[in-house]
């Protein structure tokens, strides 16, 4: 089995935090495994694994607020 092993420093931005970053893969797989059900699709892929490959391209972005706020 082929484990995909991004590099955790190339997804997080400057002020993004490991825990941020799980929070948002795992909604952005939710959301990526609604989609594969309302939409009927069968795939091989894995919503997480799709999620990921998502924030690793900067198609998705991990908005936090500011420590002041």
């Amino acid at each position: 089995m082929n484990m995909i092993r991004p590099s955790i420093e190339d997804m997080l931005a400057n002020r993004t935090t490991r825990y941020a970053l799980v929070v948002a893969v795992a909604k952005r797989a939710r959301e990526i495994a609604a989609e594969f059900e309302r939409d009927k699709i069968v795939t091989d892929k894995k919503p997480v694994l799709l999620a990921i490959e998502d924030f690793k391209q900067h198609r998705y972005s991990i908005l936090e607020p500011d420590v002041n706020d």
